[in-house]
C-alpha cells in the first residue's frame, strides 16, 4: 500500500496579491522535498507591497515555476495529496499550474477527509500540538508536511 502524500504550501498575501512562496510536499516512501518558489511576475502586486516577504530572495533562490510543476508532474501523479485545510491551497495550485498552462497531476483534500475517526478541530489542535511538541515551526512548509506525516502515523496509516 503506498502512503498518503502530503503537501503545505507557504505564501505571501497582501491586499493585491496572494501567491505561493515555498512548497513542501512528501513522496511515496515517505521522505519528503521542499522547494523556495521564484514568483512569476504577474503575481506580484503592481505597488510592490510584499509585506514580510524578501523578494530579492525568492528571484535568486526561488525555483521557476515550470521546474516546479515538472516535479510535481513526476513526483504525485494521479494522486490525492493532503492538506491541512487552513490554507489557500487549492487557489495556490491553481496558480501555479496556471502560470504554465497545465492542469495539476493531483487532486487535493484536506487531512480530515484521510482521518475521519477525528472531528476537523480536534484533528487540527492535535497537529497544533505535535508541531509544538516536535519544536517545528509552523511557517516552514517541510514541518507542516512533517506534522500531518505525524498525525498520519498515530492514526496507523503508515508502515514505518
Amino acid at each position: 500500500m503506498a502512503l498518503p502524500r502530503f503537501l503545505d504550501i507557504e505564501y505571501c498575501q497582501t491586499d493585491d496579491a496572494l501567491f505561493p512562496v515555498a512548497m513542501a510536499w512528501s513522496l511515496e516512501d515517505g521522505r519528503m522535498k521542499t522547494v523556495v518558489i521564484a514568483p512569476e511576475d504577474a503575481w506580484l502586486p503592481d505597488d510592490g507591497d510584499l509585506g514580510d516577504v524578501d523578494l530579492r530572495y525568492l528571484e535568486e533562490q526561488g525555483v521557476p515555476v515550470i521546474e516546479l510543476a515538472r516535479e510535481l508532474h513526476q513526483d504525485l501523479p494521479d494522486q490525492t495529496v493532503y492538506v491541512d485545510g487552513l490554507d489557500p491551497d487549492e487557489v495556490l495550485v491553481d496558480l501555479i499550474f496556471g502560470a504554465v498552462q497545465q492542469d495539476p497531476p493531483f487532486e487535493i483534500a484536506p487531512i480530515s477527509d484521510l482521518i475521519t475517526d477525528i472531528d476537523r478541530e480536534d484533528l487540527e489542535d492535535r497537529r497544533h500540538q505535535l508541531m509544538i511538541e516536535e519544536g517545528l515551526e509552523p511557517q516552514l512548509p517541510e514541518n507542516g508536511v512533517y506534522a500531518l506525516l505525524l498525525l498520519a502515523k498515530e492514526e496507523g496509516l503508515l508502515d514505518h
